[in-house]
C-alpha cells in the first residue's frame, strides 16, 4: 500500500457513452439521455461537465463520446465551459466508433492519461446522466476518495437508499477504513450486487450496510493499469492494440480505429476488475444522486399536481390519479387511466404502468433488433450550429425546419441525389452555391441543385429559421460530401458522410 499523499492534478473522465434505452422514446442512440433537455432546463450533461470543472486541481477534462456525437458534444463542451466560468480548463476528447461498455472506456482513459501525464496521473470517473445538485458533499466525498486512492486503492462512490429499487446495483460494505478531518466515511468493498428483484432489495435495506453503486470511481491510472493486466488481462491487451490503432486529427481529439476497439471484450468495469481487486474501497457519498434511468425518474423531475398526478407539456388528465404524461409536440388528454406513464414524442408514444418501467429496455432492445428508425434518430436533431426537425418524409421528398444561431453556418457541402428549395420565415440568410455569394431575406426563397457546392449561413444577431424541401432520388441525411467545416468535422470524400 502507498504512503498517502495529496496529487496536485486530478483529471475527470466524463463517460459519455450511453444511450439510456429505459428512456425511449425521448433517448435514441443519436440523441441518448446525458443530452436530453431536462424538464426543468440544461442537460445532465451539461451538469456533470460544470460539476466536474469548478472541483479543485482541475485543469483538464477527458470526455469518451462515440464518434457519431463529437462535433456536437466539442461545441457544447466549449459553451458548458465558458457559462461556467471555468475559462483555465480544457476538455479533450476520445471517440469510440462502437460502443463496448465501461472497461473498455475506463481502459482507453487510462492508456491516454498514462500517456499524457505518467501512472501518477488520478482519474475520477463520472457517468454523463447523472444528476448530482449538492456540489459542496459532492467535492468533499471526491476529496475523500482522492485520498484513498493516493494510498493506491481502486475506489468508488456509494449512495445510501432511501427506497426500494430494483433498476440499481448494491455494493455490500465491508470494514471501515480510518477517516480524518471529518471526512465522510469510507469502508472496504464486501461485495457487488446485480440489479435485485423487490424481495431481494427490501432484504438488503434491512440488513443495513449497503448502497446504490453509483458507477463513479476513483484511481492512479498506474494503479488501475495494473488492476487490468491483473484481472482483465485479454481486455487490456486488446485495448493497448486499439489505443495503438488510434489517430490524433487534432490535438484535442483521439479517435479510436474501428476494426481494433470491436475486439475489446464488451464488459462492465465494476465486473472486470471492482469484483476481483482486493484494493477496492466505497466511499459513503453524502450528496443527493439520481441516475435518472427510468420514465419514473425522469417524470419525477416534474411538480406533483392534483391527484398526484406529474404533468409536462400540452395535458389535459380527467379523472387520472398519478399518471405521468411527458407531451412533446401535442395534446396528451387522459381519461379515468391511474398509475400509468405516457411518452410522446413527435414520431412514437410509450404507454406503460408504472410498475413496468423497467421493462422499456427491453422493448427499445426489441426496436433495435428490427432496426426502426424510431430507436436512432429523432424528428429534431441539434447540431453545432443549431437545430433541424423534419416535418415530413415520402419517397423522395423531405420537409425540414432548419434553425441556425446567430453567426453559425453550415459545412460547405454538396448532395449527389438531391436539390434543396429553401424559404426564408425569420431572419436572413447568407447563402453560398456555386460561386455566388448572396443574402435572401424573409419571405424568400432560392433553389440548390443537386451536385452544387452550397453552404448557408446565419450573418445575423437573431436565429435564422428556414423550411427546407428536399427532392430527389434518395433523401437519407448521408447523402452528403462535406468539404469545410468551421467545427472541425470530418471532411467527407464519398458522397455516403455523415447528415450536417
Amino acid at each position: 500500500m502507498k504512503t498517502a499523499s495529496q496529487p496536485s492534478l486530478l483529471i475527470p473522465v466524463i463517460l459519455a457513452g450511453g444511450i439510456g434505452q429505459r428512456l425511449w422514446p425521448l433517448s435514441r442512440t443519436e440523441h441518448p439521455k446525458p443530452f436530453l433537455t431536462l424538464p426543468q432546463g440544461d442537460t445532465l450533461f451539461g451538469k456533470t461537465v460544470a460539476r466536474a470543472a469548478v472541483l479543485p486541481n482541475v485543469s483538464t477534462i477527458l470526455i469518451i463520446v462515440s464518434e457519431d456525437l463529437l462535433p456536437t458534444v466539442r461545441a457544447f463542451v466549449e459553451k458548458t465551459l465558458k457559462d461556467s466560468g471555468a475559462h483555465a480548463v480544457r476538455a479533450m476528447f476520445l471517440t469510440e466508433p462502437c460502443r463496448r461498455s465501461t472497461a473498455a472506456a475506463i481502459a482507453s482513459a487510462t492508456l491516454w492519461a498514462q500517456q499524457q501525464y505518467g501512472d501518477e496521473a488520478m482519474l475520477l470517473v463520472l457517468p454523463a446522466d447523472h444528476l448530482i445538485e449538492d456540489q459542496t458533499a459532492f467535492a468533499t466525498a471526491v476529496q475523500r476518495a482522492r485520498q484513498l486512492a493516493s494510498q493506491g486503492r481502486l475506489v468508488t462512490f456509494g449512495i445510501t437508499p432511501d427506497r426500494i429499487e430494483t433498476g440499481f446495483g448494491y455494493i455490500e460494505a465491508g470494514e471501515a477504513l480510518p477517516s480524518e478531518n471529518a471526512m465522510p466515511p469510507a469502508c472496504r468493498i464486501a461485495r457487488f450486487i446485480e440489479k435485485p428483484s423487490e424481495a431481494e432489495a427490501r432484504r438488503l435495506l434491512a440488513q443495513g450496510h449497503v448502497f446504490w453503486n453509483a458507477g463513479m470511481f476513483c484511481f492512479h491510472a498506474g494503479d488501475v493499469s495494473q488492476a487490468f493486466a491483473h484481472h482483465a488481462e485479454t481486455l487490456w491487451n486488446a485495448t493497448q492494440h486499439a489505443w495503438q490503432q488510434a489517430h490524433t486529427p487534432q490535438s484535442d481529439i483521439w479517435m479510436l480505429e474501428h476494426v481494433s476497439f470491436s475486439q475489446v471484450p464488451a464488459v462492465a468495469f465494476d465486473r472486470a476488475i471492482m469484483e476481483k481487486t482486493g484494493d477496492g474501497a466505497i466511499v459513503c457519498g453524502a450528496f443527493d444522486w439520481n441516475d435518472i434511468g427510468s420514465w419514473t425518474a425522469w417524470t419525477d423531475l416534474i411538480d406533483e399536481g392534483r391527484d398526484g398526478n406529474r404533468l409536462h407539456g400540452d395535458v389535459i388528465a380527467h379523472t387520472s390519479r398519478n399518471t405521468r404524461v411527458y407531451a412533446e409536440s401535442r395534446l396528451i388528454a387522459t381519461v379515468g387511466v391511474d398509475d400509468l406513464i405516457v411518452a410522446e414524442t413527435a414520431d412514437a408514444i410509450l404507454i406503460a404502468h408504472c410498475d413496468a418501467v423497467q421493462d422499456v429496455r427491453a422493448l427499445t432492445e426489441t426496436l433495435m433488433a428490427q432496426n426502426h428508425p424510431s430507436c436512432h434518430t429523432p424528428r429534431t436533431v441539434t447540431l453545432p450550429w443549431g437545430r433541424y426537425t423534419v416535418l415530413r418524409e415520402n419517397a423522395g421528398v423531405k420537409i425540414k425546419e432548419i434553425e441556425v444561431a446567430p453567426g453559425a453556418a453550415l459545412s460547405l457541402q454538396r448532395h449527389r441525389f438531391r436539390s434543396e428549395h429553401w424559404i426564408v420565415t425569420q431572419g436572413t440568410a447568407r447563402v453560398t452555391r456555386g460561386e455566388e455569394s448572396f443574402l435572401i431575406q424573409h419571405n424568400e426563397s432560392t433553389f440548390i441543385p443537386a451536385g452544387v457546392k452550397h453552404r448557408l449561413e446565419n450573418p445575423g444577431e437573431t436565429p435564422l429559421v428556414i423550411i427546407e424541401i428536399q427532392c430527389g432520388s434518395y433523401v437519407g441525411e448521408d447523402d452528403i460530401e462535406r468539404f469545410d467545416d468551421v467545427y472541425g468535422r470530418t471532411i467527407s470524400n464519398n458522397h455516403k458522410g455523415k447528415a450536417d
